[in-house]
């Protein structure tokens, strides 16, 4: 039994949630780094305060992966409570963010409003999955990746925007200015009425018609338990056993005390795995720490090989999202003063540049990927546009004109429309149905941990070796999305 093919407004509904999702995200990633500015924060501890964004992601996709696969309240679903839940938070964290007193409130509101936008935003990828048809996901999520374009789009240009109806763009002797609080008010608004949208016009399948569509899923929570009773603990301890040994780089070397925190995190995966095996070897497996253990240690061969090209595509991605508006101010506007007017000009003009990608990328989705991906494959046509994202991040070595950086952003918006579409094609028919919300949870892993590790450590090498260059890290963006075109090669085409 095959589920009923989805027209063009049925795709639609269940993607246009991420377009109201996407402008919140486009406002954090592209104003957060000026407000923490605006507050009082030095540039070479900006890392820090986005150490927010991959931590909530980390904990939270992972757990609501596996709890929304597992949720069924009737008329109301299985993904879109989490949808709702997740606009509601966001929504109030967009509210009270731009009325920030002080730095702590700041970094404190940046930590709710990231982890209301991962409670929304994985279970749309295993929505994709659960509503459409195999032959229909990569079409699914390219329409996805369009919204999360123009979302994008809109959120990166409204600073700006407002600026030329003559809002207010700078505050006298420093504070987050109206373009940035108008901006994040409008944010706010449109992300929950997005998501409303997707909420009430859409109907999920019940679990009896998901087993149904795949008769053959049925056993998958026990087979997890007895393939995680077998494992030896000799694999916790070697986790545990790398945390204490980047405890000890950071002890030594002198490295920033924030690497500490991948430490821990190093330590308590390894100590939650001693504990999930020893609940499997006594016959009591089947929970959510045994779930998201086990399936993390037995995700299919090709998400696996795929981990490695998120792992460094997503640095990239970070490295820019933090550095940006002070590589733009200082290089292009001539100003690394978060109180001057020339800087405040170069952050309304980092949000053109951030519309510009993401423009690129919603038309890329529609009309670029699919005809690459008929005519290379999805993994060749992954492998070119990452290159392309390359070689735009290693433009910013060169180019001092703000106009002529529009450039630069063809090929990171190539590069973009790749990285959320094309991974999750791939991975389309490899994935069972009824653990799609797990799996996908589990597969952002490899987009937070590269994030956390850009948070804690690029600061202290911008500290260290060029504290007041920042353009060299994009240079650093520019190699580590090279890595990841290269890691495609290990990446074997699956035909359909």
């Amino acid at each position: 039994m095959e589920k009923p093919r989805q027209g063009f407004w049925g795709l639609w509904n269940i993607s246009f949630g991420f377009f109201g999702i996407q402008i919140g995200f486009a406002l954090q990633n592209a104003n957060m780094s000026r407000i923490f500015q605006s507050l009082g924060e030095s540039l070479d501890n900006l890392t820090v305060l986005w150490i927010a964004a991959p931590l909530t992601g980390l904990l939270v996709q992972p757990v609501i992966g596996h709890m929304s696969d597992r949720t069924w309240l009737g008329r109301f679903g299985r993904r879109r409570p989490y949808f709702l839940a997740g606009a509601l938070m966001a929504s109030l964290a967009l509210f009270i963010m731009p009325l920030s007193p002080v730095l702590w409130f700041a970094a404190a509101m940046l930590w709710i409003l990231d982890a209301s936008i991962n409670v929304s935003m994985e279970p749309f990828r295993a929505f994709v999955g659960d509503m459409l048809r195999k032959d229909q996901h990569t079409a699914g999520y390219s329409l996805q990746t369009a919204f999360i374009g123009a979302g994008a789009v809109v959120g990166s240009i409204f600073p700006w925007a407002l600026d030329q109806l003559g809002v207010a763009n700078e505050v006298a002797g420093g504070g987050i200015p109206d373009t940035v609080k108008y901006s994040f008010w409008f944010g706010g608004l449109v992300y929950l009425i997005s998501v409303l949208w997707t909420v009430f016009t859409t109907q999920e399948y019940s679990p009896d018609e998901l087993r149904a569509f795949d008769p053959d899923a049925n056993d998958e929570a026990q087979s997890t338990a007895d393939a995680l009773a077998t494992r030896p603990m000799t694999s916790a301890f070697v986790w545990i056993g790398g945390g204490i040994v980047v405890a000890a780089l950071v002890l030594l070397t002198g490295l920033e005390k924030e690497m500490y925190l991948l430490a821990a995190l190093l330590v308590a995966y390894g100590v939650a795995s001693i504990f999930a095996i020893h609940l499997a070897k006594s016959g009591r497996g089947a929970n959510m720490l045994g779930d998201i253990v086990g399936d993390f240690s037995g995700m299919p061969p090709i998400m696996k090989k795929l981990a490695l090209t998120q792992f460094f595509s997503w640095s990239a991605l970070f490295i820019m999202w933090i550095y940006t508006t002070p590589v733009v101010a200082q290089y292009a506007f001539g100003s690394g003063d978060p109180t001057s007017a020339a800087y405040n000009e170069g952050g309304n003009w980092v949000g053109i540049l951030f519309a510009v990608y993401n423009g690129v990328a919603a038309l890329a989705a529609l009309f670029l990927l699919p005809t690459m991906a008929r005519r290379f494959g999805k993994v060749r046509t992954h492998m070119i546009c990452l290159l392309a994202g390359a070689a735009g991040f290693g433009s910013f070595l060169f180019i001092r004109d703000p106009q002529m950086l529009l450039i630069a952003e063809i090929g990171i918006g190539i590069a973009w429309a790749s990285i959320l579409a094309m991974p999750y094609a791939i991975l389309a028919s490899s994935l069972p149905q009824q653990k799609l919300g797990i799996y996908m949870g589990l597969f952002n892993v490899f987009i937070v941990v590269p994030q956390l590790l850009v948070a804690t450590a690029m600061g202290t090498v911008l500290k260290h070796f060029f504290p007041t260059e920042p353009i060299w890290t994009m240079a650093f963006a520019a190699i580590v999305m090279t890595l990841a075109a290269l890691a495609m090669l290990r990446v074997k085409e699956i035909s359909g």
